[in-house]
């Protein structure tokens, strides 16, 4: 590398490295209770996943914003890659066998 290269990025602040970027939006993922048969939407932080052995150990779960019931639903690969890069806290599940 060159030293006027070099030179460019040791004069560069936090803010100019970030300036011109804008905010992003927060992702939100729409849901459903099975059991009020309510919709809406939550923020990843409202969400956990699970990841298990096989399909029927990975799953996903919330609580339900309209009637407070506990929510857990299946997850395959789809969902789990959408919930993964969307920014929801993820358990990995251990077999014991």
């Amino acid at each position: 590398m060159s030293e006027s290269a070099r030179s460019g990025v040791r004069g560069m602040t936090v803010a100019s490295a970030f300036a011109g970027m804008r905010g992003v939006a927060p992702v939100v993922f729409r849901a459903g209770c099975p059991d009020c048969r309510g919709r809406f939407e939550l923020a990843a932080s409202a969400l956990r996943l699970a990841i298990g052995a096989t399909s029927r150990t990975t799953f996903y779960s919330f609580t339900c914003p309209e009637c407070g019931v506990a929510v857990r639903k299946p997850a395959g690969e789809r969902i789990v890659e959408l919930l993964t890069g969307g920014g929801v806290r993820t358990l990995r599940l251990h077999s014991t066998a």
